[in-house]
């Protein structure tokens, strides 16, 4: 029996970054024939009721959505992560990724992680926050500084 069956990889759309996790998670799905889906959250930029006074913000945020979507769906395809597998939710990273993992049943969730200069910086980041709370395993994956350059 395999490994992981069921694999949730979260990206944050910058290409450099996303490709180096998407082929660490892509040669583990292969190696265990798990199913891969991706996931994508956009940061909620009306939290605080913004929109109310500014409705621009609104339009925005649905530009913002829209952005994502096609940005994921290129990404996706290129691995060929299947329409179905790709989801882009509004919200924080850590509560978007957490929620579609269970959603997706996922045993494994992979994560690009800059370990950023400074302790404080690595404790407030997603990677962190998702390994701490998940219900599953959790790859984060180092991203070198001069990967993403």
């Amino acid at each position: 029996m395999a490994i992981y069956q069921s694999i949730l990889l979260a990206v944050d759309l910058h290409p450099h970054c996303d490709e180096f996790t998407a082929k660490r998670a892509l040669d583990i799905a292969k190696q265990s024939g798990a199913k891969i889906s991706i996931v994508h959250a956009v940061e909620h930029i009306n939290a605080y009721g913004v929109a109310q006074a500014y409705p621009t913000v609104i339009d925005l945020e649905e530009q913002m959505l829209k952005e994502s979507q096609e940005g994921l769906a290129s990404f996706a395809n290129k691995y060929g992560i299947p329409a179905s597998q790709q989801f882009v939710e509004i919200g924080s990273p850590k509560s978007v990724i957490l929620a579609k993992a269970d959603e997706v049943k996922a045993d494994l969730i992979v994560v690009g992680s800059h370990g950023r200069h400074g302790i404080s910086l690595l404790l407030g980041s997603t990677a962190n926050a998702v390994l701490h709370h998940a219900h599953c395993d959790v790859l984060a994956v180092w991203i070198k500084d001069h990967q993403h350059k």
